[in-house]
């Protein structure tokens, strides 16, 4: 039977991968994104994908797409809470209130809210299912990247304390924490950190792939896979667990 999927920022990148591997499974998705263009390329090569433009900082229109999501879909079987933004790459004596609640508003907030409206539709799933992306960042220190490491800290007692709340509806809660994943926003993250310690670009992705085991950034269809794992039967006794896909990664500075 066809599982009924809700996966925010769902419209490229990872959330792309992870909408494809459930269509792949011939379950019904829908995705929201803040990028109309994005999603509409999406949907143009997944017909039966159904797509919603909002901006999830913000509460009201969360609300308005998750009353589209829950019309289009019916109910709900798997909730993938894939939102969040990095924030400046900057000392934390130098980061702005602003940037900090934008980062914490838009990781946990936003996340909280989704969650929270989609809880009555997962009690009635006979096997509901959240996965929640964490980060590498949410188990090692981040320098320059305070807010985001933060957020993707409070992602993991989210995560452990629903799983706690919800286990006896037979809802599974899980985090996935990729490490750097291959693409072009991984580049951007390093130039970033380049650009902060005024070294180069090469420079900073041989000591990135020097502190790791596996000397190559994560194929992001990888996390898709264990999206996948997650959701299905095989994964119905994992609930309340930290899963990192990093190469083994030791530290982040």
């Amino acid at each position: 039977m066809a599982r009924k999927v809700l996966i925010s920022a769902g419209g490229s990148g990872i959330g792309r991968c992870i909408a494809e591997a459930f269509l792949a499974h011939h379950d019904e998705v829908f995705v929201c994104d803040i990028n109309a263009e994005s999603l509409a390329q999406f949907q143009k090569a997944y017909p039966a994908l159904h797509i919603y433009a909002c901006d999830l900082s913000n509460h009201d229109e969360i609300k308005s797409m998750f009353s589209d999501a829950t019309s289009k879909l019916g109910h709900i079987d798997v909730l993938v809470n894939n939102t969040g933004i990095s924030g400046p790459t900057i000392a934390a004596a130098e980061l702005s209130f602003a940037d900090w609640s934008a980062v914490l508003n838009l990781n946990l907030n936003s996340t909280f809210a989704i969650t929270q409206l989609a809880i009555p539709f997962l009690k009635q799933s006979e096997a509901g299912v959240i996965i929640n992306m964490s980060s590498i960042a949410g188990r090692l220190g981040y320098p320059y990247r305070l807010a985001y490491a933060t957020s993707k800290w409070g992602l993991i007692g989210f995560t452990k304390t629903l799983s706690m709340e919800l286990g006896a509806d037979n809802i599974r809660v899980n985090a996935i924490l990729p490490g750097a994943v291959d693409g072009e926003r991984v580049q951007r993250v390093l130039q970033a950190r380049a650009d902060v310690a005024q070294t180069s670009l090469d420079a900073v992705t041989q000591n990135a792939l020097k502190n790791q085991s596996l000397k190559y950034f994560v194929n992001p269809k990888h996390i898709a896979d264990l999206c996948i794992f997650l959701a299905s039967e095989s994964g119905c006794s994992i609930s309340g667990q930290i899963l990192p896909i990093d190469g083994d990664k030791q530290c982040l500075s």
